[in-house]
């Protein structure tokens, strides 16, 4: 595996991802944020956070099996979400969740989630990013 997930000494340990990603892949990939697009283009799970989520980890998983890997590659997520509040953590886990059964993972790869006043159309409430190390 071209990815190590480590929780270092010093650091808390949060269920959700692990501290830090040592990377020995020779393969360097940086997919786009993805937004809730289904192949056609239309969006999906419009007024749904869990449902967009999911979409965003499905083309993620997409984009990876294109380039050669999959989400045990994955180094690093950055997480835009529209008028993050708290509240809207259950939804970004059960999207997250979804989306880990239906591609077989347990995606735990170091993130970072940040609240934006707008993505790209008005009908995005969220956006996903991810760089990954492929042997």
């Amino acid at each position: 595996m071209a990815i190590t997930l480590i929780n270092p000494n010093g650091l808390p340990e949060i269920d959700a991802y692990r501290q830090v990603s040592i990377a020995t892949g020779s393969k360097l990939v940086f997919i786009a944020g993805q937004v809730a697009w289904g192949a056609d283009g239309v969006v999906v799970g419009e007024g749904d956070l869990a449902a967009q989520v999911e979409q965003c980890y499905l083309n993620i998983g997409t984009a990876l099996t294109a380039a050669g890997g999959s989400f045990d590659d994955v180094a690093k997520l950055t997480v835009y979400v529209v008028d993050w509040t708290p509240d809207k953590m259950s939804l970004l886990f059960e999207g997250i969740t979804r989306a880990a059964a239906k591609l077989g993972v347990t995606p735990v790869p170091p993130a970072t989630l940040l609240g934006v006043a707008a993505l790209d159309v008005p009908e995005h409430l969220v956006e996903i990013e991810a760089t990954a190390g492929i042997d």
